[in-house]
């Protein structure tokens, strides 16, 4: 059952709550994505967040709260300036309040929440999917806690401190130096331009809360075997469990039960799979679980899950090049970077139909990959992506360039030199991302640094990702600064596709080519300052532009490329790089053509 809750209460500590039934809209008049118009203020993005750890009973606590902006340093407002939509960024226009936060300022949260009557005698969990970067927590007026990165989840039990009955006030308090600061931040910045985008403050994911027992199930991590026929299930037990406690897991197709196992919590539970259907682009087929705590035989916490059995290596064929292998054979990856922007929720997307739609629509531009591009995405994007067949290559946001830094300082092809707070923040908020997306079967590639934005310590950092998650590659510098680590030799080229360097003993990938642009009136962010590596006029002269780059790859993944990433899945502010426009609203070039030589150049190593 989901309880979610619609309505606001006053509390008189802090003078009036907003009411969800008030008035609400889009703020701003920039364009906005046809799903725009589908956001219910009373129920923004109403679907359960977490799909590969599901539990039945649930209050989303999206919607319209109080938020106010002040001077950094202050206490807890007395009053508030109005109305925010959670989970869109205050900057957003779908947040109703399009206003700049800044690293001198703080941005305040604060709404009320009833708990259930049916949750009596339980724990409640309230989790925050993401908040922008720096957050602390208030419930009734104790700060329960703090914490740091903009991209990953956490939870809080807030068992302790809730009141008897009757209302619980929950206050947030956000800081976010955007680029001033060392913490990743993708494409963010103060003054967008370019490549670079507007600023993002604040909750950007869905906030929920869950009853559980006082030891429960918090994450499951699961790694398949292809070549062994197993998965290996760990759950993660949160709470003080007595020595007889046991996890049961079990697996199942097509609503037909395939294997069953228990371990202690902690520890994996191994599962055989016979004769396992593998996951791939072209036959996206994922298994269910079933995990089940026991205390004493008796189930305390279950949820459901699932996994893929999918393998991802490389090989030197008979050539001598090294290829990329998807279960076991030679597989050309390719696809756009995707920024993963929106023109009306900037880092979120409108609804949940939005964030699929973008990941369907470039599989039916014929690619079967996405790098997703110094940002991460909610946990739905990569359920979808595990559902419709999309491989992965996860980038870590990019951030820290120097005190002062600006976009113009980033390409200076050199390391940075950060201070042990920074490369302490990295190293955490890195671990962070990877425990997040591990189980996820569409991520087969890791790329810890992009360019030389920020890059530091690069074999080591390579060889602590290899080592914390063995079953997947790891691009060591997308179009960087390289160095003889990880799995893949990794080069830029715009516009048109070059083979400029070539490793024998690694994957040689062309991490980004293209950036044609095409400028749609209509459907721009501004009208004019608008930007691409090669400016076209009209669709018949982008599609032209984009037949001859491809053909051209055809003939370098001979000569060695194993994988190709197009720039980009759509326009994303002044940048008009995009095969859709900002807006989703027009595929800019011919959809027919792409989508034929696309497949021609997926398939080009089957034999």
């Amino acid at each position: 059952m989901n309880f979610f809750k619609s309505g606001v209460l006053a509390l008189l500590l802090l003078g009036n709550m907003v009411v969800q039934g008030q008035d609400w809209k889009p703020a701003g008049d920039k364009i906005s994505t046809p799903w725009a118009a589908l956001v219910d203020p009373a129920s923004p993005l109403p679907e359960y967040p977490r799909p590969q750890l599901v539990r039945q009973e649930w209050m989303n606590l999206n919607g319209l709260w109080d938020y106010a902006i002040r001077p950094a340093g202050q206490a807890i407002p007395s009053t508030f300036d109005g109305p925010v939509l959670v989970p869109f960024a205050v900057e957003s226009s779908l947040s109703g309040v399009q206003k700049t936060v800044g690293p001198d300022n703080e941005l305040w949260y604060r709404r009320s929440f009833s708990v259930p009557s049916a949750w009596k005698g339980k724990q409640v969990v309230l989790h925050f999917g993401a908040v922008d970067w720096q957050s602390d927590v208030w419930i009734n007026g104790v700060h329960v806690a703090s914490h740091r990165g903009g991209y990953t989840p956490f939870s809080i039990n807030l068992t302790p401190w809730l009141l008897g009955k009757g209302d619980q006030q929950l206050v947030v308090r956000v800081w976010d130096p955007s680029n001033q600061g060392f913490q990743p931040r993708g494409k963010q910045v103060t003054r967008p331009g370019g490549i670079w985008y507007t600023s993002v403050t604040g909750i950007w994911q869905t906030v929920w809360l869950e009853p559980v027992e006082t030891v429960f199930i918090s994450r499951l991590v699961t790694v398949p075997d292809v070549d062994g026929g197993t998965v290996e299930v760990t759950p993660v037990v949160e709470g003080t469990f007595p020595a007889e406690s046991l996890v049961e897991v079990t697996a199942s197709l097509g609503g037909r039960p395939v294997s069953k196992g228990r371990a202690v919590p902690g520890m994996g539970v191994l599962l055989d799979i016979p004769y396992a259907s593998l996951w791939s682009p072209e036959t996206p087929v994922l298994y269910d679980l079933e995990a089940r705590l026991l205390v004493g035989g008796k189930a305390v916490d279950e949820v459901t899950s699932y996994f893929g059995m999918r393998k991802i290596s490389t090989r030197r064929d008979a050539n001598g090049i090294v290829r990329l292998q998807l279960n076991n054979r030679d597989y050309f990856q390719f696809g756009p970077l995707d920024q993963g922007w929106w023109p009306d929720g900037l880092y979120t997307a409108p609804t949940d139909e939005a964030l699929k739609s973008d990941i369907v629509k470039t599989k039916e531009f014929g690619f079967n990959m996405i790098r997703k591009h110094v940002k991460v995405e909610p946990a739905r994007w990569y359920y979808h992506c595990d559902r419709e067949g999309m491989l992965v290559w996860q980038d870590m946001p990019n951030g820290d360039s120097g005190p002062g830094w600006q976009p113009e300082t980033y390409f200076n092809g050199t390391e940075a030199v950060r201070t042990p707070e920074s490369e302490e923040n990295f190293r955490r908020e890195w671990r962070d991302i990877i425990n997040l997306l591990i189980s996820n079967p569409c991520v087969v590639t890791w790329v810890p640094f992009n360019e030389s934005w920020g890059q530091f310590k690069t074999p080591e950092i390579v060889a602590w990702t290899k080592s914390y998650d063995p079953s997947r590659l790891v691009n060591p510098a997308s179009g960087g600064n390289h160095y003889q680590v990880g799995d893949m030799l990794d080069t830029h080229h715009y516009p048109d596709p070059e083979l400029t360097l070539l490793d024998g003993s690694r994957a040689c990938v062309l991490g980004e080519y293209g950036g044609i642009g095409l400028a749609l009136e209509g459907h721009l962010w501004v009208n004019d300052r608008n930007w691409g590596y090669v400016q076209y006029k009209t669709t018949a002269e982008a599609t032209e532009a984009y037949m001859k780059y491809a053909e051209k790859l055809m003939k370098l993944i001979r000569s060695g490329f194993t994988a190709a990433v197009y720039t980009q899945t759509t326009d994303v502010e002044i940048e008009v790089n995009g095969l859709m426009t900002y807006d989703r609203r027009v595929m800019k070039l011919d959809v027919e053509r792409i989508k034929t030589v696309n497949h021609q150049i997926c398939k080009s190593l089957e034999l």
